[in-house]
């Protein structure tokens, strides 16, 4: 009877241990899924997050390179010939977008949205740099079609495609889309550039450009007036500031058909500065 219960007793704590290492094995098993799944999404945010910071870079590229388009671009009021100024400009363009092309590449296969705040600045002030230049060219405001039309690449090529893309193209066509909001920023900033174009105009003798630009910054204002608080915030951000240009450059027009004999042509743009800050005394504050 005793070794009956002695050898029941070995059975059942061999059974205990054997269900133990069992479970020592299932929860070591599950342990190692667990792991394998966290290293799994490590890896997802890891490459995600490196994808953000190249756009970063990228977009900050892109900005840079705008201003200095659109620093050449000012000088369009103290040139004889604007021909080798604007081509300057467009070669400066080309090398923009070919940053924009890395970008194309960055979010090829990606949600656009998911990074668009990392390179949306970049955008915004190549869309003022572009805008500046057809303007310079045409007196008329670049589409946002235009724009995009200019952002399609063929693989093997470097050079962008100059008009509008067509059917045969196919799949090997790389293009990148600026989204409204982007264009509407970039129009709105486009709004301050013309106002320092005036007023550099009027001092060097061209009393013309400011009736163009007061004339086209009116119908911009119109334009983004009809948006008014239904658009996106950043947009109705850029409303105040493009109230401030039309103003400067309206006052500028004033005083030209005014008291334009009367003032010697060479002293315009002083008087013209002066009042501008008199405007908006806070405006180099903000």
């Amino acid at each position: 009877m005793n070794a009956k219960d002695g050898g029941s007793r070995k059975r059942k704590q061999e059974s205990a241990q054997s269900q133990k290492t069992e479970g020592h094995e299932s929860d070591a098993i599950s342990s190692s899924r667990l792991i394998s799944a966290f290293k799994t999404f490590q890896l997802e945010l890891d490459t995600k997050h490196d994808k953000y910071e190249r756009l970063v870079k990228l977009s900050r590229d892109i900005t840079i390179e705008s201003k200095r388009t659109i620093f050449l671009l000012h000088r369009v009021t103290s040139v004889p010939s604007t021909e080798d100024l604007l081509a300057e400009s467009e070669v400066k363009l080309d090398g923009v977008r070919q940053k924009i092309r890395q970008v194309a590449e960055e979010l090829r296969g990606e949600d656009l949205y998911q990074f668009h705040k990392a390179f949306t600045l970049g955008i915004q002030e190549y869309v003022e740099a572009v805008s500046f230049q057809h303007f310079i060219k045409q007196r008329s405001l670049i589409s946002l079609e235009e724009v995009n039309c200019r952002l399609v690449f063929l693989n093997g090529d470097k050079s962008e495609e100059k008009g509008f893309p067509s059917e045969k193209q196919g799949p090997q066509a790389l293009t990148f889309q600026v989204t409204p909001t982007d264009y509407l920023l970039g129009v709105a900033d486009l709004t301050g550039e013309l106002m320092r174009m005036c007023i550099s105009s009027v001092g060097n003798g061209d009393i013309d450009t400011p009736f163009q630009v007061g004339q086209f910054l009116r119908q911009i204002h119109d334009g983004f007036s009809y948006i008014g608080n239904t658009g996106p915030y950043e947009v109705s951000k850029k409303l105040h500031t493009l109230k401030q240009s039309l103003g400067k450059v309206e006052d500028a027009c004033y005083t030209l058909r005014v008291r334009g004999s009367e003032i010697p042509k060479h002293m315009l743009a002083d008087v013209f500065s002066s009042r501008a800050a008199l405007l908006d005394p806070e405006d180099g504050v903000a």
